[in-house]
């Protein structure tokens, strides 16, 4: 679907401008979780919208991973806390040597307020930061209001596999496909009732948003909500190629177009992609490249790789392609093809793998990668989507399809 001048979808925040919720009339002393993505269609950030439409009610500001500017590019550097320079309120991370707010950090609130732009997969840590907040603001009595978001991947399909209970990490707390057809508002519902919160949670809805959008149907400005995702289109395979965090083969950070680029320098791109080509995967094709990444894994070394062409977003499978594509270079490259050791995210004893596809099946899928054949690929994938639907029908604001 195309959006047309009448389609374009008006996201949570300029919906609360023009219809603000009582609790911010009658004077209420909020604080905001954002970043510097929240932003309306004339580019203006969120914390300035809310606080030149309610002066003096904005106390203070939490960022998730990457800080509010987007400064700290990759996992586990921590960025510390600030003063906003132009509200003079302060900036707390959530990505500090704390990934919750601290009681002391939320006194005098009354609501806090999230608006971020998720990206539809379960290890993105945007979700798990305001799922720590549900928790703290429950405690509080503290009412949480999602200024909503459109999934920039649709609303419609979902790919596994699931996360498993034993695999719970700060890129996945509760049991959502890897990747996820909700909303970031939707996802807080389901979560927030998954894991037996209790919080008091409120969505200030998208207008215009039907789940067979696309971003790029939506008419909104896309602007990189964390920086390693500068285009839309490193959006389409993220799902899929953020498995490769869990391994030696770089998934193009360092680059200008990370997770749409991959390889090592032991890679010999032509072979790869001969071999990924018996797939027949859809809505992709891969174009050999070499590149060098400037920082993160083979940083200064010339990696032979695939770079992903997403043809047919409707029809691209992002998980089943990363798979595919780790299947075939441990065949071709049995020795050099390895999995990342801990710590990664804060977990510091099970394999990054495990706790990104939610439990041991790709990493059981890869390394009997030889004896591997295209259904075992389709198995770890599959998502029972008329039971992922049941479960999350009483979380989702704009239909089933």
């Amino acid at each position: 679907m195309r959006a047309g001048p009448d389609r374009n979808v008006t996201p949570g925040l300029e919906v609360c401008i023009a219809s603000p919720p009582g609790f911010l009339e009658q004077g209420a002393r909020f604080g905001l979780l954002t970043n510097q993505a929240a932003v309306d269609r004339e580019f203006r950030p969120a914390p300035e919208v809310l606080a030149a439409r309610w002066p003096g009610q904005l106390a203070v500001l939490f960022s998730p991973q990457h800080g509010l500017w987007g400064e700290q590019q990759d996992n586990m550097i921590e960025t510390p806390h600030s003063r906003h320079p132009v509200l003079d309120v302060p900036v707390y991370s959530l990505y500090s040597e704390t990934r919750r707010p601290a009681p002391r950090m939320l006194d005098g609130l009354d609501w806090l307020l999230v608006d971020l732009q998720d990206v539809g997969c379960r290890v993105y840590t945007f979700l798990w930061t305001v799922t720590a907040c549900l928790e703290v603001c429950a405690q509080r009595g503290i009412g949480v209001l999602v200024l909503d978001r459109p999934n920039p991947l649709g609303g419609t399909r979902i790919e596994g596999p699931r996360l498993g209970s034993a695999f719970r990490s700060f890129v996945g707390m509760a049991s959502l496909p890897l990747r996820h057809d909700l909303t970031l508002g939707e996802a807080t519902r389901f979560v927030n009732r998954a894991l037996g919160i209790g919080a008091d949670v409120h969505v200030c809805p998208l207008q215009n948003w039907s789940r067979e959008m696309r971003f790029r149907d939506t008419g909104l400005p896309w602007v990189p909500p964390s920086p390693n995702l500068p285009r839309i289109d490193g959006v389409f395979a993220y799902p899929g190629q953020v498995l490769l965090e869990g391994t030696n083969l770089s998934e193009g950070r360092g680059t200008t177009t990370p997770f749409e680029i991959c390889g090592a320098p032991f890679i010999e791109p032509f072979r790869w992609r001969d071999a990924v080509a018996e797939f027949a995967l859809p809505g992709v094709r891969f174009r050999p490249v070499r590149f060098e990444p400037t920082f993160g894994k083979w940083a200064g070394q010339s990696c032979g790789g695939l770079f992903l062409h997403v043809t047919d977003p409707e029809d691209f499978e992002p998980v089943r392609t990363t798979l595919v594509l780790l299947l075939c270079a441990k065949r071709l490259w049995p020795r050099q093809v390895r999995w990342r050791p801990p710590p990664y995210e804060y977990e510091t004893e099970r394999p990054p793998i495990d706790i990104l596809a939610g439990g041991p099946a790709v990493r059981e899928l890869i390394d009997r990668a030889p004896a591997a054949i295209p259904e075992d690929v389709a198995r770890v994938c599959a998502v029972d989507v008329a039971l992922w639907r049941r479960k999350t029908a009483d979380a989702r604001l704009y239909g089933l399809m």
